[in-house]
């Protein structure tokens, strides 16, 4: 295949991520693949990625990510300074067959800027389309700029505007589901997990409150703001509550958290995390938002762990309630669900993964996304 795809990752970590990093997660996964298919990837990040890529292209030498909840006036420059060297690149040369984007708002704002004399671009929408409506209102990326979601959810809500430069979505994929239906059937233990960053949307607080009503022990597995071992938040002190992530954590999560029934153990990563997601009866998402991507969600199929979570954004897409997880939309269900979790099947779940939700499906499914991309740059394309 002859196609160089510049992959611009953003400034704020490293490809792959040291441990929390849901987008730059999505690029050390889908870069390998598109490599062995044949497609040549010019890496845009930080100096310190250590993703194998044909080229790469760093204004920074590290990730940004510690200064991403500075008041915006201290860190409005951090992503205009990266797309400002996606850009200079661009202009110096003619080989970049099309831009595939993952940087929030002003990578789509500054690749729709440069006009038609800019490569053809996918801009990958990994987040709540409502944070942006007057960009998104208001798109106009002519012929050449295109988007996708990462679940049909995400789009159904998406501003007309956006809809109209969409070519469809595709769900995210993980690594750990390649032969999952054939690695042995993991051993369970008697704990729920909540597998992500702490904050309100993901509904630590929710699940805690759960889990000591019915007496079921939870694990918390995420960072909370930037800090990602317990010692180091509280080795922060007053200071850290500057942080929103800190103070739902200190008001809402915390009063829950006893080390004992409800435990938060940080960030986890490697092997150690997918040991702690296996072995867990199942992961649970008490979402207060319409997620829009679900890494985790495929995460714990891919590791025999069923899902019982709050039926809201891609959940309905990713799990079959009653085979792969078990979904509501009532808080006082969800409680119920945390001990019903017996009827649900590891070897399911499994299977589920490893159809679905491979890298190489979601790297096939990207380069028929990129071809169409590059069709609608020389014509006009329909909606998805």
């Amino acid at each position: 295949m002859s196609l160089t795809v510049l992959m611009n990752a953003g400034p704020w970590l490293s490809v792959p991520p040291p441990g929390y990093g849901g987008i730059e997660n999505v690029i050390a996964t889908l870069v390998p693949e598109l490599r062995r298919m044949g497609v040549r990837v010019v890496l845009a990040s930080v100096g310190s990625s250590t993703l194998a890529a044909d080229e790469k292209i760093a204004v920074f030498g590290d990730g940004q990510f510690h200064a991403l909840q500075r008041p915006y006036n201290q860190v409005c420059g951090i992503s205009q300074a990266h797309l400002g060297g996606v850009v200079r690149a661009l202009h110096a040369r003619d080989d970049i067959d099309l831009v595939h984007d993952h940087v929030e708002a002003v990578g789509l704002a500054t690749l729709a800027a440069m006009g038609p004399d800019g490569p053809p671009v996918l801009h990958t929408l990994h987040w709540d389309l409502a944070k942006h409506p007057d960009l998104y209102g208001n798109l106009d990326g002519g012929d050449r700029v295109r988007v996708n979601g990462v679940s049909a959810a995400q789009l159904a809500r998406a501003p007309r505007a956006l809809r109209e430069h969409s070519v469809g979505h595709v769900h995210l994929s993980t690594p750990l589901a390649v032969d999952a239906d054939r690695r042995p059937r993991p051993d369970k233990g008697d704990y729920l997990i909540i597998l992500g960053r702490i904050n309100p949307g993901k509904g630590q607080d929710v699940g805690a409150r759960l889990a000591r009503r019915v007496g079921v022990p939870l694990v918390l597995a995420g960072p909370v703001g930037p800090y990602h071992r317990p010692e180091d938040l509280a080795a922060a002190g007053d200071e850290a509550r500057q942080n929103p992530d800190v103070r739902f954590f200190y008001d809402e999560v915390a009063p829950h958290v006893d080390g004992d029934l409800v435990r938060w153990v940080g960030t986890v990563a490697g092997q150690e995390r997918d040991d702690l997601l296996a072995g867990a009866r199942a992961a649970l998402f008490p979402l207060r938002w319409d997620e829009p991507g679900g890494t985790a969600v495929v995460e714990s199929l891919a590791l025999g762990t069923p899902v019982v979570a709050t039926a809201r954004g891609c959940l309905p897409e990713l799990i079959e309630h009653g085979r792969t997880g078990l979904l509501t939309d009532d808080e006082d269900e969800l409680a119920d669900l945390l001990l019903a979790t017996s009827v649900l099947n590891a070897d399911e779940c499994r299977r589920e993964a490893a159809t679905r939700f491979t890298p190489a499906v979601m790297a096939e499914k990207y380069v028929g996304l990129y071809e169409r991309v590059r069709q609608a740059a020389a014509r006009p394309l329909q909606p998805a």
